[in-house]
């Protein structure tokens, strides 16, 4: 399971021009689930990404995580980060979970998050969305268990 987060000021997920998700300060989190992800993994990506550390404490370094500056998630599938790139000069899906799987723990990965008390939006999985966001920083980071 690999979490793309973006620090963002806003960001927002739009499905045939109609808005399905949008947030405030927080982060943008793309979501890729591999065929090999199970409940485990969605546990500790969901608490690294609750806890990981990208927001300026009063001193300006990255030392505040989004629970702590009471900020938003917008949570998006994306499974294309969990292309194979390593050949050739076109992506290899191989190591991605099936549609159903990548629902499955998209949906509780979501849940997951829910749990903390973090406001959480979403895309819709499966479809073609428009995101848009301005990235804070800019601060992005792979996270990956």
């Amino acid at each position: 399971m690999i979490a793309l987060i973006q620090r963002v000021k806003h960001a927002k997920v739009e499905v045939n021009c109609e808005v399905v998700g949008e947030i405030g300060p927080g982060s943008l989190v793309l979501l890729g689930v591999e065929k090999n992800d199970d409940q485990t993994k969605a546990d500790k990506l969901s608490q690294k990404v609750l806890n990981y550390r990208i927001f300026s404490d009063e001193n300006d370094k990255m030392n505040l995580n989004i629970q702590q500056v009471k900020g938003e998630l917008l949570i998006v599938s994306q499974f294309t980060l969990v292309a194979d790139t390593k050949s050739g000069n076109r992506p290899s899906f191989s190591k991605g979970a099936t549609p159903e799987k990548g629902l499955e723990y998209y949906n509780y990965f979501v849940k997951k998050c829910r749990q903390s008390n973090v406001k959480c939006e979403t895309g819709k999985f499966g479809a073609d969305m428009q995101v848009s966001l301005v990235n804070d920083g800019p601060v992005t980071f792979q996270l990956q268990v």
